[in-house]
């Protein structure tokens, strides 16, 4: 974790199991998955993304269940108006996108 967040390229790609959550959670952490390093989607975006364009808010919930934050990058969805939540926090969550050189701005 100390590489990741001194700016090091890590693989996180390990095997979770998602067994325990909804369809729709797991839908949700599985295209969280896919988004890159240094790249920000909204909540709205994710939520297009995996065929329900008016469920912004229950993706964030599904969020709230990631079993691991790293390895299910919740961190690289953020909110139009600002950064959005975090379970570990949001001074972690900034750390984190800046250690990624993810660009967070507001988006439109």
């Amino acid at each position: 974790m100390f590489r990741f967040l001194e700016g090091e390229n890590v693989d996180f790609n390990y095997e979770v199991d998602l067994s325990r959550l909804t369809s729709f959670q797991r839908m949700v952490l599985e295209e969280v998955r896919r988004i890159p390093p240094g790249v920000t989607l909204t909540y709205g975006e994710l939520a297009r993304r995996v065929g329900k364009p008016k469920a912004a808010r229950a993706v964030g919930s599904a969020l709230k269940k990631n079993p691991l934050p790293l390895i299910i990058p919740c961190h690289r969805v953020v909110g139009t108006r600002g950064v959005g939540g975090y379970t570990g926090g949001l001074e972690i969550k900034i750390k984190l996108l800046e250690a990624e050189g993810a660009n967070w701005a507001v988006k439109a």
